[in-house]
């Protein structure tokens, strides 16, 4: 079968196994929720997507580009409800250059023993995944949208108590807002 679309993509060598899952599960169910065929190169680490509808392609490319990032395919998969979305955050844009520069940021967002990115996961109701040389957020757009700028605002120095001050008071207004809509 002939496909109209196709976009390529490169995910590291080491999350391969997981896009594909046990007994090629995880590569099934994105091929069949989303009318795509994937091509996995496990050796070069390439995905190759292919389908007939463009919007499809884009949607497995952020389920795939999440798994790289090393998030569980189980959250990954939510990105297939259209009010969830991914962000992924380069720590060379916040100017890191040295690998003791990289420890220091990523040590900000993940905090003594997770516990930074844990309070920033459980305020903005979110998962974020530090991997590599980049911090992912997944999770609804306006929770997303929140946890970016508190990790932003980590990473660009501001006390971590100013931060969840922030977060706290989002968290607030978010519950407010599905109160008065309901």
């Amino acid at each position: 079968m002939d496909f109209e679309f196709r976009n390529d993509i490169k995910i590291p060598k080491a999350r391969i196994a997981i896009l594909i899952g046990v007994g090629g599960s995880v590569k099934e169910k994105i091929e069949d929720n989303l009318n795509v065929k994937l091509d996995i190169d496990s050796k070069e680490g390439d995905v190759a997507i292919s389908s007939n509808d463009a919007l499809d392609i884009l949607t497995a490319q952020n389920i795939i580009k999440s798994i790289g990032r090393g998030f569980n395919p189980d959250i990954s998969l939510n990105l297939l409800k259209p009010d969830f979305s991914l962000e992924i955050l380069y720590l060379s844009d916040y100017g890191s250059t040295s690998p003791s520069q990289f420890m220091r940021l990523k040590g900000r967002v993940i905090g003594k023993d997770g516990k930074s990115r844990t309070t920033i996961e459980s305020l903005a109701d979110c998962n974020i995944n530090v991997y590599g040389k980049t911090i992912s957020i997944l999770g609804r757009l306006e929770n997303v949208s929140i946890a970016r700028r508190a990790v932003e605002s980590l990473l660009t120095g501001s006390p971590h108590s100013s931060v969840y001050k922030w977060l706290e008071k989002k968290r607030r207004e978010l519950l407010q807002k599905e109160r008065n809509f309901m």
